[in-house]
């Protein structure tokens, strides 16, 4: 399996849908709590190219997006590929 992580901040709706379409494809990630202001939050605008809104999902190091970007993946038929081992 890919390592996915996904930067979240508590009450992300967003966040939670990006979540839960992960979960339902089997997909085990590291959440990385990235509130405001936090170190963490720095992180994952500097991984995402300046992308300040959460969540943000990397799929083994690769910027995929945040909740619409992996939900078009996945309604695209692309998101499985990315998620397999490689």
């Amino acid at each position: 399996m890919p390592k996915v992580e996904i930067y979240t901040q508590p009450w992300c709706p967003y966040c939670v849908r990006a979540k839960s379409l992960l979960e339902r494809k089997g997909v085990s990630y590291i959440e990385i709590e990235a509130p405001h202001g936090t170190p963490e939050r720095a992180e994952s605008i500097r991984r995402a190219g300046g992308r300040s809104t959460v969540p943000q999902v990397f799929i083994d190091g690769r910027h995929i997006g945040g909740s619409d970007d992996l939900a078009a993946l996945d309604r695209a038929g692309k998101l499985d590929a990315l998620l397999q081992p490689v």
